[in-house]
């Protein structure tokens, strides 16, 4: 076992730089933040923009790579996802501001700029989004199909974890729409929030010990219990072989 490879403080702007790509291996749950994750998030975010702190720490991000350019996820994917979705409320008021013909041409401009920045880029033939953010095989076709497409979410058929994705977009969408305004704002509010969130970055090279790597879980997340770690080990170690 080579253990960790490097150890790093990083803003959420440096994580999504130079062309990182970030994966939820098939055997990590799904998207389980609620209410209270959301809330405490949106604390935090209103205490930064009120400049009573100066930046704030997100926790551990345990990430797997071979290159330092394609990372799995082994711990981290709620706050990933969550400040994912974020980005996306800001894309969605952007396009509501078009829709209303204010200012149009720059706000198309911003939102151009903020998707390559923190979510990717839509092919301009096929349309289909290629994200910096892939999550696992339950939640990924929402996500990139909806979500990220900023289409009408469905509310029928569709599993837990979208459920849960769903209710997140709408959640920070009624609060972050108050907020701000004008397309200056709201671009404004995304990068000032990408330059003062940071993540103790943790890269290991090889199938790091499960029980090890999940008690770095971060202190506002959904707690795995034993028998979650148990089965993300077990997972991890056969999805080495890739079977059906």
């Amino acid at each position: 076992m080579k253990g960790i490879q490097d150890t790093t403080s990083l803003t959420y702007r440096q994580l999504l730089g130079n062309g990182l790509q970030y994966e939820i291996p098939k055997f990590q749950r799904d998207y389980t933040w609620e209410y209270e994750q959301w809330d405490d998030l949106w604390h935090d975010i209103n205490v930064l923009r009120k400049n009573e702190e100066s930046d704030h720490y997100m926790g551990y991000l345990v990430l797997q790579s071979a290159d330092n350019k394609n990372f799995q996820i082994i711990d981290g994917q709620q706050r990933l996802t969550t400040l994912s979705i974020i980005a996306l409320v800001v894309l969605k008021c952007l396009k509501d501001l078009i829709n209303n013909n204010i200012n149009a041409e720059k706000n198309q401009k911003r939102i151009d700029a903020l998707r390559n920045s923190y979510i990717g880029y839509i092919d301009p033939v096929t349309l289909i989004s290629n994200n910096k953010l892939k999550l696992n095989r339950n939640s990924d076709d929402y996500y990139r199909q909806y979500l990220v497409l900023l289409k009408e979410l469905p509310v029928r058929n569709i599993n837990s974890s979208e459920k849960q994705m769903r209710e997140c977009f709408n959640w920070y969408y009624e609060r972050i729409k108050k907020e701000f305004t004008t397309g200056e704002a709201l671009a404004a509010f995304i990068d000032s929030l990408a330059d003062k969130l940071f993540f103790t970055r943790i890269i290991v090279t090889d199938e790091f010990n499960a029980f090890r790597v999940f008690e770095t879980l971060n202190a506002r997340g959904v707690q795995l219990s034993a028998a979650d770690l148990l089965k993300n080990y077990l997972f991890s170690v056969v999805d080495e072989s890739k079977p059906h």
